[in-house]
């Protein structure tokens, strides 16, 4: 089965669906747009042509394919025959399962239907049709002609040849297909739950300012913090969401809504549109203040452990000796230690003890609990230290872990397989690396162990480890 040749009606001419039809006649493709609005089709294709016209201006597209895409782009006052409708209208199961008995009766038997939803189930949505194994998930990611990013979603009934045509489609589309089972939130939205439930419990516990928990994530390679994509999104939408994937996993305590966020929407602090959410807007995050600290003078540093950051330790501290048979990762300063988190706190190896967050890029802002003195001697490795609250696996280390944990679960539930994991988080969220890319980086035994000490700490079904990364 191909589409590579299809007609294609897209269904809504939103933001989503205007752009899917933009990709679509890109491609070659003789497109209808359709919307239930009186004008909606047209206003669209009028906003296209502005776009594919600025394409051309900043040189990024001929004068002539973006004619030719847009004289293919046909807006239409009903729905029309086609070999392939993508629907990107409202998300509410009766008003896309209304829709789909109309593409019914209007379709021939071989034609497909996908749906761009992002959070209902696949299965759901096909149950009442005729032909429920022509029903496939094709879920695009805003804005739609740069995102590369397309999850294939295949509920009970879906046809495998379906899904593998529309995979096959995507992919000709220059996207980068992902298969993901029609499970809660399916592969991006399920497994980037941490990022900010992770940072929502950290404030929840006082450990560290919004601007602050940020900041460190933002040094960790991340696109933006969690506090302020949390405000670009909306925490009426993010909370909804949460509450979303809380409710469809049948109340899974990893998946626990918070109470901070709680507040804000009850306060009406929604982000970005109402002017204030964490930060107020359009001032958004304060700057840190600067960290002026030097190392004191040590008369006997030895460097602990094996691995990369060790050896990080070793290039940058040539006086230091080695004690490769240790236990743990770090520097001994005249006896005190700075130890890599492993989900302990600093309380708990004594005086003198300061423990540092996982340092995913060479320099920048990175946490540490204990003592500031021993802590200074992060800035030798180029790195800013930054004091928080001692709690287990302090910012980065607990965010990586449970994304990690998170994907683990995915895999070992048949949503999707690692390689897609990696490619969705890359590429639907602009994550630095994938889940498995990190895990390769840090290892499943260090994993494994913070979140168990994590899970020792809070007492919850939250931190159990997966069957898949024990």
């Amino acid at each position: 089965m191909t589409l590579n040749d299809s007609r294609i009606l897209v269904v809504g001419a939103g933001l989503m669906g205007a752009g899917i039809a933009q990709v679509a006649a890109q491609a070659g493709h003789q497109v209808a747009l359709f919307d239930a609005r009186a004008g909606a089709a047209e206003a669209a294709r009028s906003k296209l042509s502005a776009m594919l016209n600025g394409l051309v201006t900043k040189g990024r597209l001929t004068a002539d394919a973006a004619q030719a895409a847009l004289a293919r782009i046909t807006p239409v006052e009903a729905l029309a025959p086609a070999d392939l409708v993508i629907e990107a209208i409202v998300e509410n199961l009766d008003v896309k399962r209304a829709l789909f008995a109309e593409l019914e009766a209007l379709l021939p038997p071989e034609a497909v239907i996908a749906t761009n939803t992002s959070s209902i189930s696949v299965t759901t949505l096909a149950r009442g049709m005729q032909k429920p194994e022509r029903l496939v998930g094709m879920h695009f990611f805003n804005p739609v002609p740069l995102m590369k990013l397309v999850e294939v979603v295949s509920g009970l009934g879906t046809s495998p040849e379906v899904a593998q045509a529309v995979f096959d489609l995507a992919a000709r589309w220059g996207k980068t297909a992902v298969h993901t089972r029609s499970t809660p939130g399916f592969i991006v939205n399920r497994i980037a739950r941490p990022y900010y439930a992770e940072t929502l419990m950290l404030l929840q516990d006082r450990a560290a300012p919004p601007e602050l928990i940020d900041a460190l994530l933002r040094a960790a390679g991340f696109r933006m913090g969690p506090c302020e994509l949390m405000d670009l999104i909306g925490h009426d939408t993010n909370f909804a969401v949460t509450h979303s994937v809380f409710a469809a996993n049948f109340f899974d305590r990893r998946f626990t809504p918070s109470l901070v966020q709680q507040e804000l929407v009850d306060a009406g602090f929604l982000g970005r549109k109402s002017g204030r959410g964490f930060y107020r807007y359009p001032e958004g995050p304060p700057a840190l203040p600067a960290v002026s600290i030097a190392p004191p003078r040590a008369a006997r540093l030895v460097v602990h452990g094996r691995g990369a950051l060790a050896e990080r330790f070793v290039a940058n501290l040539p006086e230091a000796v080695r004690e490769l048979d240790s236990d743990w990762v770090g520097v001994a300063v005249d006896g005190r230690q700075l130890r890599l988190t492993d989900g302990r706190r600093a309380r708990e190896f004594g005086p003198g003890t300061a423990v540092f967050d996982l340092p995913l890029a060479p320099t920048g802002d990175l946490a540490y609990a204990g003592d500031a003195t021993t802590a200074a001697w992060l800035t030798r490795l180029g790195l800013v230290p930054r004091a928080m609250a001692d709690l287990p696996g302090l910012v980065v280390a607990r965010t990586i872990a449970m994304l990690i944990n998170e994907a683990a679960d995915a895999v070992a539930q048949g949503v999707c397989d690692e390689a897609g994991a990696d490619a969705a988080m890359k590429l639907g969220v602009n994550y630095p690396a994938g889940p498995f890319e990190w895990l390769a980086f840090w290892g499943s035994a260090p994993v494994a162990a913070l979140l168990n000490r994590l899970d020792h700490h809070y007492r919850g079904e939250r931190y159990r480890v997966s069957p898949y990364l024990r």
